[in-house]
């Protein structure tokens, strides 16, 4: 790979200290400016097999071109232009492993993601927060990712604390606070510390309906989500005598959120429940819970919900999610699911693994199968061993042409419209009125 052109070199830079090339762009097309140049690095699949040969080298240097004028926009004077360079940041570190272009310059963005943690607005603190846990799934854990969190853990838990910021904005410093510190924090006291500062916000809503002073309002569930699931993350790595005090602590308290108004409240709760029995069972196998028919009795008629008020989505999803949580609860059971990715398969067969699978989906998007097959951090957490190499002839005879795509499509849109067709008969609704 050639050599980083250094920053502020003449040739990069026209008038006024601009990046040359470089255009300001709106939201709208901010994250497209970069994926457009590295979403076809994300899938060997994605090259045409009769196309003309790809120069990889001066991709890869263009696409470094482009990154760096995106870091030096990270310090414009107009808060649209950070806000898109950080969202095009994000895009790109998302699609594709970037560890030593992002080592070199791991100092430089930490610097701008503090600055705009600090002094951005919202929407600006938003993509700074989601992407220092970009920043930090692309360094992986280590003395390096030690460092960044050291100066951005503080800033993270100043904004999740300060009742004065954007419900957005704690809402987005609290995932990112549980994520950064899940994968780089080896300090034990740091990990405590963490985990209480997400409690303070989320125990909050224990007492929301008794609550008169509007100080765990609706408007707060939404921060309050976050920082229960990132506490859960945090759970998931403690020691298992953490474990045991934190399970005293909060089993008999977590049941009260299932009665919650929001949607996604609930099944969070039931989910971190769900865990947590799991976590117990470990623990101990005679793990004994005293009021298991009143919990159980909350959790079927979670499952089985035909309230007329609510929408049939959020019904369905609601139920599916809690006949899980139940079978867990009741039979120690777990649906068994398969992630693909490439030519390898994950099971997910447990309720940690889930959380932890389903916490890096959100952030990574669409760049999550990509990043499980050569991300050596994300494969280490999820024991998948060292990323597996294949050569290009064995890529070329995984391939099939675009003719044999679409009739594997076409058949695969019939079936699955004839299966639909047999739900959407009025006799499948029955179940709705019950």
């Amino acid at each position: 790979m050639p050599k980083p052109k250094k920053r502020g070199s003449n040739h990069q830079r026209g008038a006024g200290g601009q990046p040359r090339n470089v255009q300001p762009f709106s939201d709208e097309d901010a994250s497209i400016e970069t994926m457009s140049h590295c979403s076809g690095f994300s899938d060997p699949a994605s090259f045409t097999e009769d196309g003309p040969e790809v120069d990889e080298e001066a991709t890869q240097e263009d696409l470094e071109y482009k990154l760096k004028g995106f870091i030096d926009l990270t310090l414009d004077k107009s808060a649209k232009t950070r806000q898109a360079a950080l969202e095009s940041l994000k895009s790109a570190f998302s699609s594709k492993i970037l560890y030593e272009f992002v080592m070199e310059r791991r100092m430089t963005l930490t610097d701008s993601i503090e600055r705009c943690i600090k002094k951005g607005k919202s929407d600006e603190q938003c993509a700074a927060a989601g992407l220092a846990c970009l920043l930090c799934v692309q360094m992986g854990s280590g003395i390096e990712s030690e460092e960044i969190f050291k100066t951005l853990g503080p800033v993270l838990k100043k904004i999740v604390c300060d009742g004065t910021a954007s419900i957005q904005a704690r809402q987005a410093c609290a995932t990112c606070l549980g994520i950064c510190c899940f994968i780089v924090t080896d300090d034990i006291t740091e990990l405590y510390s963490t985990m209480e500062c997400l409690e303070n916000i989320f125990t909050k809503a224990y007492q929301r309906d008794r609550d008169t002073n509007g100080v765990s309002s609706t408007h707060n569930t939404v921060l309050h989500i976050s920082a229960l699931l990132a506490w859960t993350l945090l759970l998931t790595i403690c020691p298992m005598n953490e474990v045991k005090k934190k399970i005293e602590m909060h089993l008999h308290k977590l049941p009260t959120l299932l009665s919650c108004d929001d949607l996604n409240m609930r099944i969070a709760a039931g989910e971190t429940l769900a865990l947590l029995f799991e976590l117990a069972r470990e623990t101990d196998a005679d793990f004994f819970y005293e009021d298991m028919d009143l919990l159980t009795e909350k959790l079927r008629a979670l499952a089985t919900d035909g309230n007329k008020h609510r929408a049939k989505v959020d019904k369905r999803k609601q139920r599916s999610v809690f006949r899980d949580v139940l079978r867990a609860v009741e039979e120690r059971d777990f649906p068994t699911e398969m992630v693909k990715f490439g030519p390898e398969r994950m099971y997910i067969d447990c309720w940690v693994k889930k959380q932890t699978y389903e916490t890096f989906k959100e952030i990574l998007g669409s760049g999550m199968q990509y990043h499980l097959q050569s991300n050596d951090f994300l494969r280490n957490v999820f024991e998948l061993g060292p990323p597996v190499m294949l050569d290009a002839a064995t890529l070329k005879t995984m391939k099939i042409s675009r003719f044999e795509r679409h009739l594997y499509n076409s058949a695969a849109f019939k079936a699955r419209t004839k299966a639909r067709s047999k739900c959407r008969d009025k006799r499948a609704d029955v179940g709705e009125f019950f």
